[in-house]
């Protein structure tokens, strides 16, 4: 039994072994979180090794830690010095409170360092010096009013902006470090204790203090932050934002310019009343010239200005046309060009070859459902994603579509996804890819697969597959784990599967003990460690998504978000990405609307191209815009990073293209900075709007997508790989102009912008959509279809320039409610006054061009009938035959539908 004399004993033994057990509670927590990072640490640093880029990692740690600790040194020098002036001021000296001084060091730093961190961008610093070395080109953008380069605001302005921000915000913060130092002393050498403090209004009144040497050059700096900061403003002037256009216009450039300088005149004359402890005559002269600086503006805007506007700010608006067209490439090796129209309501089925042979059929979301239905071979398997490209076909350009069959783990049995070891050692990677012709369509109005199933079979020339495997795709998951004791599973094979070892360069060794542990607390999963199937060969792959993994390489480049596949000629597959470089520090240009970015941008180039190998995941950029001064920098500051684009494989360069994220932004910019007359701007008489289409799910209209086609331009001669965009004008649904991008060879990234005669009439795309929504055949099949179990599927339509003018294709699917694998029902075409309905494409072209279904024999439907030499029948015969067949069944099809609603009626 405890005696009253030991409950205090006991009382302070309780009280220290609680003390112990928090310390060593925390002492736990930060062995934990040290632990973690060290882990991480060293997994990153495995992952930067496999990809050959340690030393661009360690420039990356460099300018993320050495600014912000250079800052918090700064940082805390100036409050120490701040801390101890207050304690001089309160007649306080630091030896005779050693424990206080030792704490608020350790506080101030503390401050010092949370501050730098949250106020210093490492990647503005890091533009800043990378940019010494940038080499502009002659015909670089200057602005008119400071005679000023890009690479200005681009990296020295945002510096400049930074640097002044933080010492501003320091300043303050020495001056309440300062007044808390001296005015909490001096409460608590007059009361003696916090009980005693009196908080009233007077209690943070500091008598004397503004006269002390230290406040004086405090107020001395601010003046001069405030007269830097209303400097660097004056350039913020070029990117003032005003109903008709963005940058300085006439009242800014002469009446407010003029008052910012007075204001900078006015703080710089405050000084020495600053100094001299003269604040409110320093005070009124700031006030004074600020009222003149908000008063004048609006005065001689409502009174000069807005009665003659658009004379007044003709030269303004002219620079801002001027600037968004540079800044947004609209006049990098671009031509204007008129597109006229024969009238004729018909096709030249010799000129327009190549783009008949190439017309796309399928509708992606079509096609990518319909393959799923029946390519994906297992539940597991997925397809996200369905490109067009191009590929020479027994020589001859053809457009495919081309799909990876990825692996979604999420889609395994409940009972697979609760071992760990299936999604890290055996379901690791998708297998194969689907091709199809853009246009050939079989007698169930299904594709044709140029490359099928798994192991892939190849039915088509052109192409060759060596690996087929694919560890870095869209949907893969981290981590995997490859070259262990258990078999990865690559493909079903009846009612076997077929197993296999990765043999390839992708991921980092993690056999060993050390990194067996750091990946185990990494990714936190402690089987990593007692698993028996890691050997001494074994390797760790992570960041396996393309996109994330670009992005963890280069996160300071916009990366597009859809990747897509390429079979190279030695029977790779490689991904290749578009990297952009954008930025909203152009002056006088537009900020408008960029896929993936929130804020948009007033400047962007696509200046690099990327490849990721499927199965290694070797990362290869490339510069395609050296003169572009922001991947300058990058180059500057990560030298092993980027390579030319001479050094791209030509088996890659083949299918480069101009991608679409580019494409959409140039195109909203060009619908209203093709006028480039300052009135027509001014009153927007002539702005256009993307071409509307019915989207397939909705049936609402809604902006076209731009579409891949394979055609020969007006005025060309040989066939090329294009991405076009129509336009309509305002508020009309007819044809104004269409713009085509490039993509082949040395002519990749040239922009050609088609326009149309305005007393011309051609019907744009929802003309074309409400036409097809009333013809009576049409609308009649479609209502027969869209019930009992079925629906109609209308693509998107799809807008071809062609000899006599603009070609309408359409197609239209018959889904099943149930199983959701569309079928190529009918296809539209429509030319002028002219529409056709018809089965197949072939047909609606015969009609269309005035010959036999067979005039285009490359065009007709494929179908399971033997190839004309082997019957020794001609080919009008055959597509003849094929006809009444094709009759004969859809006959037989109604008679069965009859027959069937009979019997359920009865």
């Amino acid at each position: 039994m405890v005696s009253r004399n030991d409950w205090p004993f006991q009382c302070m033994r309780g009280s220290h072994i609680r003390n112990l057990i928090l310390l060593a509670l925390l002492l736990a927590l930060i062995l934990l979180v040290l632990t973690s990072t060290i882990a991480n640490f060293v997994i990153e640093y495995n992952w930067w090794k496999e990809v050959a880029q340690v030393g661009t990692w360690i420039s990356m740690l460099w300018y993320s830690i050495a600014p912000s600790v250079a800052g918090a040194l700064v940082a805390f020098i100036a409050l120490w010095v701040a801390h101890a002036r207050g304690l001089h001021f309160a007649g306080v000296r630091r030896g005779d409170f050693r424990l206080y001084s030792r704490l608020v060091l350790m506080g101030l730093a503390v401050v010092a360092l949370l501050f730098a961190s949250a106020s210093i961008d490492y990647w503005t610093i890091m533009r800043f010096f990378g940019s010494r070395g940038v080499t502009l080109p002659p015909a670089t953008w200057t602005d008119p009013v400071f005679s000023r380069a890009l690479p200005f605001y681009l990296f020295d302005l945002p510096f400049y902006s930074e640097l002044l921000g933080f010492a501003f915000v320091l300043a303050i913060l020495c001056a309440l470090v300062f007044w808390a130092t001296a005015r909490g002393w001096q409460l608590w050498l007059r009361g003696g204790s916090l009980r005693t403090f009196d908080l009233g209004p007077h209690a943070l009144l500091l008598p004397g203090a503004t006269r002390t040497s230290f406040v004086r050059v405090i107020a001395v700096i601010l003046l001069l932050g405030f007269a830097t900061w209303v400097f660097l403003g004056n350039y913020e002037l070029l990117f003032n934002s005003h109903a008709f256009m963005t940058g300085a216009d006439y009242v800014d450039e002469k009446v407010t310019l003029p008052l910012r300088w007075l204001l900078i005149i006015a703080v710089l004359a405050t000084l020495p009343l600053a100094w001299t402890s003269r604040y409110k005559k320093a005070i009124a002269l700031l006030i004074a010239v600020f009222i003149l600086k908000l008063v004048l503006p609006g005065i001689v805007r409502a009174v000069y200005v807005r009665p003659n506007e658009i004379s007044i700010e003709r030269p303004y608006i002219e620079r801002h046309i001027q600037a968004t067209t540079v800044a947004f490439g609209l006049n990098r090796s671009a031509t204007e060009r008129p597109f006229t129209t024969s009238g004729q309501e018909t096709v030249d089925a010799v000129q327009d070859a190549t783009l008949l042979d190439n017309i796309r059929l399928w509708d992606l979301r079509a096609y990518n459902a319909t393959i799923t239905q029946i390519q994906a071979l297992r539940p597991y398997y997925t397809f996200p994603s369905t490109d067009v490209d191009r590929y020479f076909i027994n020589g001859r350009i053809k457009q495919v579509l081309l799909s990876p069959r990825d692996i979604d783990v999420s889609q395994l049995s409940a009972e697979a996804r609760q071992s760990w070891i299936n999604p890290g050692f055996i379901y690791t990677h998708g297998f194969g890819v689907v091709v199809s012709e853009v246009n050939k369509i079989t007698p169930d109005g299904l594709p044709v697969l140029l490359i099928e199933n798994a192991p892939p079979e190849i039915k088509s020339a052109g192409f060759r597959l060596t690996r087929s495997e694919i560890y870095y795709g869209e949907s893969t998951q981290d981590p995997v784990f490859v070259h262990t004791a258990r078999e990865e599973f690559d493909y079903p094979s009846g009612d076997q599967n077929k197993y296999s070892t990765y043999q390839g360069t992708g991921g980092f060794p993690v056999g060993s003990f050390l990194l067996k542990t750091a990946a185990a607390i990494s990714q936190g999963e402690p089987n990593i460690i007692f698993t028996g199937y890691l050997t001494g060969q074994s390797r760790m792959m992570i960041y396996r998504k393309v996109q994330r993994r670009l992005a963890h390489l280069a996160g300071f480049l916009h990366w597009d978000p859809d990747p897509y596949l390429v079979i190279t000629d030695d029977g790779r597959l490689v991904w290749m990405v578009d990297g952009y470089t954008t930025s909203l520090s152009h002056p006088y240009s537009a900020t408008l609307p960029v896929t993936g970015l929130d804020e948009g941008a007033n400047y962007i180039r696509n200046a690099v191209k990327a490849t990721v190998d499927a199965y290694t995941g070797k990362m290869s950029l490339y510069v395609f815009d050296p003169g572009d001064p922001i991947i300058q920098v990058f180059e500057n500051v990560f030298p092993k990073l980027f390579r030319p684009a001479s050094e791209m494989p030509p088996d890659l360069r083949r299918h480069a293209r101009y991608p679409e994220v580019l494409f959409r932004t140039q195109a909203e910019a060009y619908r209203i900075f093709h006028m480039r007359d300052p009135q027509v701007f001014y009153n927007k008489e002539d702005i256009w709007e993307v071409a509307h289409s019915l989207i397939a799910q909705s049936g609402q209209p809604a902006p076209m997508e731009p579409t891949y086609v394979v055609a020969t331009l007006p005025g060309e001669k040989e066939p090329e790989f294009l991405l076009i965009l129509p336009f309509t004008p305002r508020g009309k649904d007819n044809l104004i102009g269409w713009i085509a991008a490039r993509c082949d060879g040395d002519r990749l990234g040239s922009l050609i912008y088609f326009q149309l005669s305005k007393q011309q009439l051609m019907y744009g795309p929802m003309q074309i959509e409400s036409r097809i929504d009333q013809d009576q055949n049409i609308s009649k099949d479609l209502s027969l279809w869209n019930q009992q179990g079925s629906h109609v599927l209308r693509g998107s339509i799809i807008a071809l320039p062609v000899s006599g003018g603009f070609l309408y294709v359409e197609s239209i699917y018959i889904q099943a409610t149930e199983a959701r694998m569309p079928q190529l029902k009918k296809v539209v075409l429509a030319m002028g006054n002219r529409l056709i309905y018809r089965d197949t494409f072939g047909e609606a072209l015969a009609e269309l061009t005035g010959g036999p279904a067979s005039a285009a024999p490359a065009l007709a439907a494929v179908t399971s009938a033997p190839a004309p030499a082997a019957t020794g029948q001609s080919l009008p015969a055959l597509a003849e035959r094929l006809r009444r067949l094709r009759d004969l069944a859809a006959q037989l099809a109604r008679e069965l539908e009859t027959l069937e609603k009979e019997a359920r009626r009865k």
